[in-house]
């Protein structure tokens, strides 16, 4: 007995198998034109690669422009439905991509490094938009990839490429509840990137700047002026260190010491409660210990990103120590002064002029900070860290709503 074409997870009311075509037999399929340099910058609007990569549909204001004569605008037109693949790429996963054009677009050509496919069938808009995105598809199209400088898909592949589709009605279905997940995850985005410009404006005007004393914005009750110190005069800063070779001391023995890399920081937020490998206990001569309630200050990959430590661990020399020995801050406070503008600021100007723009521990420990009183510490810290557990509370959000629609992607599609 042959083997249904049906999907796992379905609408009810609907029980036929779904039919199974080359994508040449249900469309047509046009290599996109090329420009030379002359013709790019000017003329009319034309889809490029960047507007396909990682894209459901076509972003329609962000378009570069190119010349065209009314020939090329008619051959190389763009209507509504039309789905665009991605022909070259520099990266494998780039191949095949796909986006659809989410209405007509007048007088607008596409770039030679995309193929058009023009629906004949009439395949419902919304679940055109999702179906080459599963995994079955995207396999196939990656496999038929050719190697050269990039890699390079032909017309030919992706027109014998074997899709599935139900009746109409299931794919309305089937679209438009990709459609609502998609406009969920773009809800949850637009928060996400609002609280972020909220955050970024709070730490512009919650520290003082351009020599002041106070900052601009302030919480009832306070009005002292804020302390101006060297960072250096309040605090203990040391390098990390790394015992060599690495490999002969990573362990997963329970005495094993917390080896804290840039991979364990986390995405969203300022705690770091766990790293991913250990070291033996031998190492430690090598290395620096940190305590829970230490900070440390990334010096190269993320640029002076400051994180809390909520563990005890040892550090490489990516990382710098910044302890409170002096118990002059709130360490809430401390680390979102360490990663502020007016901090930032400061590092580039020290590190001007340097073969590696890195920071170490005389670099840092010059900088000038402003503190206020411990009280009000306190309160601007507890602040920004509303902030981002907000913050985190949206991402996992956006996480979690992207695992469920890489998931249903799989069971609601053949």
């Amino acid at each position: 007995m042959a083997e249904r074409r049906v999907p796992r997870i379905r609408f009810k009311g609907f029980e036929e198998d779904w039919e199974q075509r080359k994508l040449k037999d249900i469309g047509t399929l046009k290599n996109g034109m090329n420009f030379s340099k002359e013709e790019m910058g000017i003329g009319f609007p034309f889809v490029n690669l960047q507007d396909v990569f990682g894209n459901t549909i076509i972003d329609i204001s962000q378009l570069g422009r190119a010349m065209a004569s009314p020939s090329q605008l008619k051959k190389y037109s763009l209507l509504e439905g039309d789905v665009l693949f991605v022909r070259s790429s520099v990266k494998l996963e780039g191949i095949g991509e796909a986006a659809l054009v989410p209405i007509n677009l007048e007088a607008t050509t596409f770039s030679g490094f995309l193929i058009r496919f023009r629906d004949d069938y009439g395949i419902d808009k919304d679940f055109k938009k999702f179906m080459f995105k599963i995994e079955k598809i995207r396999n196939q199209l990656i496999s038929q990839a050719t190697d050269s400088a990039n890699k390079n898909i032909s017309q030919q592949a992706i027109a014998n490429l074997d899709i599935t589709v139900p009746q109409e009605t299931e794919q309305r279905k089937v679209g438009l509840f990709f459609s609502t997940l998609d406009s969920l995850l773009s809800l949850h985005q637009r928060k996400l990137e609002k609280l972020k410009i909220l955050k970024k404006a709070m730490l512009e005007k919650m520290f003082p700047k351009n020599g002041a004393k106070v900052p601009e914005i302030r919480f009832s009750g306070f009005t002292e002026d804020w302390e101006q110190r060297k960072f250096s005069e309040l605090v203990l800063i040391e390098r990390g260190g790394s015992p060599r070779p690495i490999d002969n001391y990573i362990t997963d023995a329970p005495d094993g010491l917390n080896w804290v890399k840039i991979g364990d920081a986390p995405a969203q937020g300022r705690y770091i409660f766990k790293t991913a490998e250990k070291i033996r206990p031998q190492g430690l001569s090598k290395t620096r210990q940190v305590q829970p309630g230490d900070l440390i200050l990334s010096n190269s990959m993320s640029f002076g990103k400051p994180y809390i430590m909520g563990i005890h661990g040892c550090i490489h020399d990516g990382w710098l120590l910044i302890r409170d020995t002096g118990a002059k801050f709130d360490s809430k406070f401390l680390c979102h002064l360490l990663g502020s503008n007016q901090m930032l600021e400061q590092y580039r100007m020290f590190a001007a002029g340097s073969t590696v723009n890195n920071l170490n521990k005389e670099l840092v420990g010059n900088t000038t900070v402003h503190i206020p009183v411990i009280q009000e510490q306190r309160v601007i810290g507890e602040s920004l860290e509303s902030i981002d557990k907000c913050l985190s509370l949206h991402q996992r959000k956006l996480e979690k709503l992207r695992q469920i629609k890489k998931s249903m992607l799989e069971r609601m599609f053949v």
